[in-house]
């Protein structure tokens, strides 16, 4: 069956930096766009990222735009989210995503704490 994992996490300062990966398994990973989202207490989940399936094109949230980076490694079955420069607005529960044959899957999520 289709499983994300994502790891990484962790409590940063500000400033600081810390690279997510989601490692993806039960489908042909390297067919499809994967994304990351993030949910901060008290808010929706939003979209922060996208890389389509060979990694030709990426978009983001304009409040991580030049901060983040998203790519994969078809060969790993791994998506990552490189992120630089990191905010206290920044602290949320990340998520791995994709839909795979018209079904939505997401990973169980990781930490992600900006404090000093």
């Amino acid at each position: 069956q289709v499983q994300l994992v994502e790891s990484g996490g962790g409590l940063v300062q500000p400033g600081g930096s810390l690279r997510l990966s989601c490692a993806a398994s039960g489908f042909t990973f390297s067919g499809y766009t994967m994304n990351w989202y993030r949910q901060a207490p008290g808010k929706e989940r939003e979209l922060v990222a996208t890389i389509t399936s060979a990694g030709s094109t990426t978009n983001y949230a304009d409040s991580v735009k030049g901060r983040f980076t998203i790519s994969r490694d078809n060969a790993k079955n791994t998506v990552y989210l490189q992120m630089n420069s990191l905010k206290p607005e920044d602290t949320a529960v990340y998520y791995c995503n994709s839909m795979v044959r018209g079904r939505r899957y997401w990973g169980q999520g990781t930490q992600v704490t900006v404090s000093s």
